[in-house]
């Protein structure tokens, strides 16, 4: 078995998740007692936090690249940033280590495929949903439509995030906001939708929607276990 080197704490409460599907995963597929090889290194999201915010990317890349390192350094044979909004980073952690990087949004476009469907709404922070690097990977390298709310629905996602998911708070009139603005982007033509972002899926589940919701960090784990017992 591979070990899996996961950058974490951004945030915690998705990196548990983490944790827990690819232990899940990795028991499913070979039985018994067995669990996942894997080293973390968990950030302080709070700098992250603030970082983002000031728009100083070079020193989260910074951060990050130290965070890669520092998990081939300990073994691992390849690389999973658990948030997708730092995938913003994703080429410049690749190129910075040896190891390969498994990107969330290959995993999340895959699945979309898997389902014939073409055109997808994408929920995130602001950063995944206004800048280029996530949204054209997904249209370029997988040549899908993608859509994204419109204001004021972009602030309620991103403010929702950092101020409740981020803190471990789920409301319940946040979570029929969300579906609120699934349902717009399914009007705009909209056949199915990322969760682009890995504290989502603490607030919505597929049961709460008819639309095809593809839960990023679901994804991602499940295509780390599948690097990691291939």
């Amino acid at each position: 078995m591979k070990t899996i080197g996961l950058l974490g704490g951004m945030t915690w409460h998705s990196t548990l998740e983490y944790y827990r599907l690819i232990n899940q995963g990795v028991q499913t597929k070979l039985g018994g007692s067995h669990s996942a090889r894997c080293v973390l290194v968990s950030v302080e999201f709070d700098e992250f936090e603030r970082l983002q915010a000031a728009g100083d990317w070079k020193r989260l890349t910074e951060l990050m690249i130290e965070a890669a390192r520092s998990v081939e350094k300990a073994g691992a044979d390849f690389v999973v940033i658990c948030a997708n909004t730092m995938h913003k980073t994703a080429d410049d952690v690749a190129a910075s280590v040896r190891i390969p990087l498994i990107h969330i949004a290959d995993a999340a476009a895959e699945a979309v495929k898997a389902q014939g469907l073409k055109t997808v709404g994408l929920l995130g922070t602001r950063y995944t949903m206004e800048q280029e690097f996530y949204r054209k990977r997904l249209e370029k390298k997988h040549d899908l439509r993608v859509l994204v709310p419109a204001e004021p629905d972009l602030t309620t996602i991103h403010t929702v995030i950092y101020e409740e998911l981020a803190r471990g708070v789920i409301r319940e009139e946040s979570r029929r906001a969300y579906l609120d603005i699934i349902r717009r982007l399914a009007r705009s033509g909209a056949q199915g939708v990322i969760l682009g972002c890995t504290e989502i899926p603490l607030l919505i589940r597929q049961d709460d929607c008819e639309l095809p919701l593809f839960d990023t960090t679901a994804l991602h784990a499940a295509a780390a276990v599948r690097a990691a017992i291939s």
